[in-house]
């Protein structure tokens, strides 16, 4: 099994990184910070992973994608599995009132991960084989007033999966978006609270994410309870909606 990830720092990226190692996956490891990426190389090594190499790019200033896609599958020897995980939560309130701010926001979350998604789709479609899975948000399913440019952004790139999914129907290649609820990662240290059942660790959600690279999709969420809440919160009315604070 070779597997690229990119934005392989994340605490979800990690969590899954650490499965593919138990099972002996060769991995090529992707993201701005060399020095994390090294220490988390030398843990999957430890995990039990056949290969493990790094590559330092900074996946939201888009490029040619196309070439350097093509240098982690060449580096690698081949790709069976993609995972892309990178984003940032950004901060609404600055975003709805500053445009620089909320265009970046766009940019890494929707704009760059849109890139890289059509890059490695493409070089999946062309071996015939192999699995794409994106993370999302169950920010994406509803717009709402406390992350909607976040949200729309993840609703974008759910859109985008889940066409791909499509494209690649009965062809062998898979895509699938998984839609985590609120995770207990560095993103979301300013939450005031980080517990209770709605709050997932990045372990519970990798485990998700892992299997949805085998089986399932094209949209999965994570923990599976998330589906149904959004899917109430989806077909609230609108007056029902608007007296939320949510």
């Amino acid at each position: 099994m070779r597997v690229i990830v990119l934005g392989a720092t994340s605490a979800i990226a990690e969590a899954t990184a650490r499965l593919y190692a138990a099972e002996g996956a060769e991995l090529l490891l992707v993201a701005r910070h060399g020095g994390r990426l090294a220490a988390i190389a030398g843990d999957l090594r430890l995990r039990g992973a056949a290969r493990v190499g790094t590559a330092t790019s900074d996946l939201a200033e888009i490029g040619d994608v196309v070439a350097a896609f093509a240098g982690f599958v060449e580096t690698l020897g081949g790709v069976d599995h993609v995972l892309l995980a990178y984003g940032i939560l950004g901060d609404q309130k600055s975003g709805e009132q500053d445009t620089t701010l909320a265009a970046a926001s766009l940019k890494v979350n929707f704009t760059s991960a849109a890139a890289w998604t059509l890059v490695a789709a493409g070089a999946l479609e062309r071996q015939g084989h192999g699995s794409l899975v994106v993370l999302g948000s169950v920010a994406g399913d509803r717009g709402r007033r406390a992350n909607f440019i976040y949200g729309a952004a993840k609703s974008g790139l759910a859109t985008l999966v889940e066409g791909i999914a499509h494209r690649f129907a009965n062809t062998g290649p898979r895509a699938v978006i998984v839609k985590p609820g609120p995770v207990i990662t560095p993103m979301t240290e300013g939450f005031a609270s980080r517990k209770g059942v709605m709050w997932a660790t990045p372990e519970t959600v990798a485990v998700t994410v892992r299997r949805a690279a085998d089986r399932g999709g094209p949209v999965v969420y994570a923990p599976w309870f998330w589906r149904w809440i959004m899917l109430v919160i989806r077909f609230l009315p609108t007056p029902i909606f608007n007296r939320l604070d949510i």
